[in-house]
């Protein structure tokens, strides 16, 4: 992947940012968990998945499960931002005219199914994998995660018999922002070791930073999707991500603020851009 390419994804994430931090008013939305997983939607629908509208309903395209269906506002910025989704639907959000609302809505093109009860897509995802496998396909089906929706049973009883099927084509991507709700993971029902629990079920597991588009593209190209095992990615990342107001704040999971309030954290957002751009300036000379 070049410099340039790794520019414009993240550009094109900041961007994805920006509508999050728009829909978190008149109403508000999941604004930490939105912005923790908006580089990881951003880079699997630009250099991982063969879905779009082109495919949209082919037997053979990738799907993508978000199971952490809370963090829908990272997912459809995206897909405004690849063009898939008017802009000018998200100033629908909350209103009965449309079906732009807290977790997504298969209304909408590019949504796979529905979500909002924590831990059920991993089953869904399980049953599509199973199914493609069953009849000769060789497409990859991934399901987002949130790591508090790892307290979930059936996020484990799906990759009991995903190991026990041998579903190579199952890629789960756990959101480890160290979050659920408005307490730390680890303070509530720890998680740590993760990476030995699910090599414990039979999967191919990597850790990475999941706000690194080089070494999110590494892990990507390093699952194998033809060794019997179900992989998983942890990407590790930070809740509110480019707002240093509100990162790692346990009472900003869910956020409803101002018009003013909005203005500005986007201009916090572009500040916050424009310093890690002449950081990283810096380390070059």
């Amino acid at each position: 992947m070049t410099q340039e390419e790794i520019e414009q994804l993240e550009e094109m994430a900041l961007r994805v940012r920006e509508h999050i931090i728009r829909l978190s008013t008149d109403g508000g939305c999941f604004t930490g968990a939105s912005l923790s997983c908006a580089d990881l939607i951003v880079h699997l629908y630009n250099r991982f998945l063969n879905v779009g509208p082109h495919n949209f309903d082919a037997p053979d395209r990738d799907y993508l499960f978000l199971s952490k269906g809370h963090d829908v506002p990272a997912l459809y910025g995206t897909f405004v931002e690849l063009g898939w989704l008017e802009p000018e639907r998200l100033r629908n959000h909350l209103k009965t005219n449309d079906f732009i609302y807290w977790h997504p809505n298969r209304n909408i093109p590019g949504i796979e199914f529905h979500s909002g009860s924590l831990g059920h897509l991993p089953s869904v995802a399980l049953g599509v994998a199973l199914d493609c496998k069953l009849r000769g396909l060789n497409n990859r089906i991934v399901v987002i995660t949130g790591d508090g929706e790892l307290d979930e049973g059936t996020v484990w009883e799906a990759l009991l018999v995903a190991s026990a099927k041998k579903l190579d084509n199952l890629l789960f991507i756990v959101d480890r922002n160290h979050f659920q709700a408005n307490i730390r993971t680890e303070d509530l029902i720890p998680l740590e070791p993760l990476a030995p629990k699910f090599e414990a079920f039979g999967c191919h597991v990597q850790r990475v930073d999941g706000h690194d588009f080089t070494a999110l593209e590494g892990a990507l190209g390093n699952v194998s999707f033809n060794d019997g095992r179900p992989s998983v990615i942890i990407a590790d990342t930070v809740r509110g991500r480019g707002l240093p107001s509100i990162q790692e704040r346990a009472d900003r999971w869910f956020c409803n603020f101002t018009h003013e309030e909005v203005a500005a954290l986007l201009d916090e957002l572009h500040g916050q851009r424009q310093a890690t751009i002449a950081s990283e300036a810096l380390i070059v000379r």
